[in-house]
């Protein structure tokens, strides 16, 4: 179809501490059109920013504690480099290979009154802890009515794809934890979301599994704000405007779906919206609604398989909520129902391509 027929298809407990400080682009340019002290900033990749909220939140309160495997040496990824030498063996040390015990040992510590923060070494190995997660965790203060509770705990941990992970440390587990009512579940896109997004995850109320793109982890570099900050974990952020097409991800999926703005806006030239949830438990819905009332026509994309993925979830609550909004069938873009293929991994992940074509197609599909 061509640009002009496709353009005929569109229209015309810690809560007293805890200080929410959305610092993003927008905020900073008002600061400074403001004529306020501009905020001081310093490069960083994703690593290295997760690493400063880190160091941040230890020294911050004492009873912040990091833990999991080969921790004390700075981790697999290096998130936690130079924090033994710091804060010591009894804030910041290594556990046995068992991911059960990690989780539970920060379930004890958390209703006892401190901070723990969990590493999982990669997200493919957190089964083992889901009982924890999801049967102590997240129904800890529901259980004792409202006597006890884990809200310190943070559990940490890198997912998705990376290159060359294959079927045990690619995986992306995000959806298994938000149908645990409980627990937030809370997945960056750059270096400055983790670190704003991981100080307000270790001081919430609630327990909250922080996944982490590895895939990020040295390529993804901006300027990030000094100090400490916090970005609020029910609030979705809109990364792009635009009018024909709604896009929805999180993580590390929002370069993909950015690239794909990029070539419809070259090739079709039509303009999508580009909405980073940035929290999937609890998920802003009003944001995405709004954005698809305007636009009339939605595309959600994730690394996890596309059966029960969270997806789903999104499409239908937009579903019930615009349904006299929208001019095309919602479209998914997503891994397969397969395990994460090590050879065909450029296959399997949901790349701008075709989320362009899902853009495309959906343009076709307007009513």
């Amino acid at each position: 179809m061509s640009v002009v027929a496709l353009r005929k298809c569109l229209p015309a407990r810690r809560t007293a501490r805890v200080l929410y400080r959305a610092i993003n682009t927008e905020v900073k340019s008002k600061v400074e059109a403001d004529g306020m002290q501009p905020v001081e900033t310093r490069k960083m990749n994703l690593f290295t920013a997760v690493n400063d909220a880190l160091d941040l939140a230890m020294e911050q309160d004492d009873e912040v504690i990091l833990f999991g495997e080969d921790v004390k040496f700075g981790g697999v990824f290096r998130c936690a480099v130079g924090l033994n030498e710091k804060y010591g063996n009894e804030r910041v040390f290594n556990t046995p290979l068992c991911e059960q015990g990690i989780v539970g040992f920060g379930i004890g510590v958390a209703a006892a009154g401190a901070i723990p923060i969990a590493e999982i070494q990669f997200a493919d190995y957190i089964f083992p802890a889901f009982d924890q997660i999801v049967n102590e965790a997240a129904k800890y203060r529901y259980r004792s009515g409202n006597e006890f509770n884990t809200g310190g705990l943070t559990i940490r941990t890198p997912y998705g794809a990376v290159g060359h992970g294959g079927l045990y440390h690619s995986q992306s587990p995000e959806a298994f934890f938000c149908h645990a009512a409980g627990v937030k579940v809370v997945v960056p896109r750059s270096p400055s979301q983790a670190k704003g997004l991981l100080l307000s995850s270790i001081f919430s109320p609630d327990p909250v599994v922080f996944m982490e793109p590895k895939w990020l982890y040295r390529t993804s570099v901006e300027e990030v704000p000094l100090g400490d900050y916090r970005i609020p974990l029910d609030k979705a952020e809109v990364v792009r405007e635009g009018m024909d097409v709604t896009l929805v991800g999180w993580g590390a999926q929002i370069k993909v779906l950015e690239a794909a703005a990029d070539m419809a806006r070259d090739k079709l030239a039509i303009s999508c919206e580009i909405i980073d949830l940035r929290t999937l438990s609890p998920w802003d819905e009003d944001t995405v609604a709004m954005s698809v009332e305007k636009t009339g026509r939605l595309v959600i994309s994730h690394e996890a398989p596309l059966h029960g993925g969270f997806g789903a979830e999104i499409a239908s609550t937009v579903q019930e909520r615009c349904f006299y909004s929208l001019q095309a069938p919602i479209r998914r873009v997503c891994g397969y129902d397969t395990p994460f293929p090590l050879v065909f991994e450029s296959l399997y992940v949901p790349d701008k391509f075709k989320n362009f074509d899902a853009i495309e197609r959906t343009l076709v599909d307007s009513c």
